[in-house]
């Protein structure tokens, strides 16, 4: 089984073979001629499960490169209810597919209240309750993008590298600090909305480890959430 998660910057991929040994990387959005190379001296899946939130360009790419195989390539999209989650957004199939894999990956992980949390080109933060239902969750610019719109909205303000600081005296520092905060913060309010004491708090993605520290909760680092999900759903159909 070949499983790709096709995000705004990356593509990640992960093949499941018999007896649950597995292969997996990741590479930047624009190698598909890479991808394609490598996928040909692969042998054939038996199915390919694929999360694409990158638009579709993104999808006739994937296409092209698993043209390989006779194999067919199925996008997954977002159900009212799949693997044991219950999805209550307004349309269900609305919801990004790579939230919806992480959740169930993370109702998989857990069966239990937590948040799950993806810290990407943009940031999500969503909510599972203890029964399995995707309650809701939050969308917000992530940590590259409030960067880079600082730097392109505000006049005469160059934006450098900065560090942590909890009272900054530097404008790298302020930037870089404010942009944790904030994505901290909604995190945190999040997770005092859940109000379930002692839930798990899922985070993946790129820009994770800079937050990962300001939290102070019960935190399980999880580099291929969505991947994870893509293998649970494979796997039951």
């Amino acid at each position: 089984m070949l499983l790709l998660d096709i995000g705004n910057s990356r593509i990640k991929w992960m093949r499941v073979e018999a007896g649950g040994q597995m292969r997996q990387d990741a590479t930047d959005i624009s190698e598909w001629a890479g991808l394609q190379k490598l996928f040909a001296a692969m042998p054939q899946p038996h199915k390919i499960l694929v999360s694409n939130v990158a638009g579709d360009n993104a999808e006739q790419q994937v296409r092209a490169a698993c043209a390989v195989w006779p194999c067919p390539v199925e996008f997954i999209i977002s159900r009212a209810e799949q693997c044991g989650v219950h999805n209550a957004y307004d349309k269900p199939a609305q919801l990004g597919s790579d939230r919806w894999a992480a959740l169930i990956a993370a109702w998989h992980y857990e069966r239990a209240a937590c948040l799950v949390v993806s810290c990407g080109t943009a940031t999500t933060i969503d909510a599972l309750s203890g029964k399995g239902e995707f309650l809701g969750g939050l969308i917000l610019p992530g940590m590259e993008m409030m960067r880079r719109s600082l730097a392109a909205g505000t006049a005469k303000l160059e934006v450098t590298e900065g560090s942590w600081r909890e009272f900054p005296r530097n404008t790298a520092d302020a930037i870089f600090s404010g942009i944790i905060q904030a994505t901290a913060g909604a995190i945190l309010r999040q997770y005092e909305l859940l109000a379930v004491p002692g839930a798990r708090c899922f985070i993946s993605g790129g820009a994770m480890d800079n937050v990962l520290h300001h939290l102070g909760l019960p935190v399980l680092k999880v580099d291929n959430l969505v991947l994870q999900g893509l293998q649970i759903i494979g796997q039951e159909n």
